[in-house]
């Protein structure tokens, strides 16, 4: 799990070939304007899904994982998001198989932390990374890019 400043995001170019490219639509694009639902930026390789939201209680977002794309996710509007935290690998109360066509599995585990994203940052989360997401109390909107590894 990576948290930054989108100012700072050239750092983290080098984990993937793509990330370069999904850092600069991120950062060329006006998301306030964009229709909600999923854009391919560069085919599979690199899409985005716009999503206006409610944000959840704590025990209601559940953890997340992802095998083939990594989430760079960014508030667009509001004033912040919290997520949930949890090392892939101590996972254990899983809520169904993976699905692989829609890349993803759940699980009910508690986190191991919470962290809080604010307009300018981002949060970068890896296949390791169990994450919930759209965590805290209001609307907002957000992205989340996905990189495929």
């Amino acid at each position: 799990m990576i948290l930054d400043s989108l100012k700072n995001s050239a750092l983290y170019h080098s984990l993937n070939p793509r990330l370069e490219r999904a850092f600069s639509l991120i950062a060329s694009t006006d998301w306030t304007g964009m229709e909600p639902g999923v854009h391919e930026l560069d085919g599979r390789d690199i899409f985005v899904n716009v999503m206006d939201v409610d944000l959840k209680r704590r025990p209601d977002a559940k953890l997340e994982v992802h095998d083939a794309y990594i989430d760079i996710q960014v508030l667009v509007a509001g004033t912040e998001e919290s997520f949930g935290w949890s090392e892939r690998k101590d996972l254990r109360q899983p809520l169904g198989t993976f699905d692989t066509q829609k890349d993803i599995q759940f699980f009910d585990d508690e986190p191991q932390t919470y962290y809080t994203l604010r307009p300018g940052q981002f949060t970068m989360l890896l296949p390791e990374d169990g994450h919930a997401p759209m965590v805290g109390e209001g609307h907002i909107r957000k992205i989340i890019v996905k990189v495929r590894r």
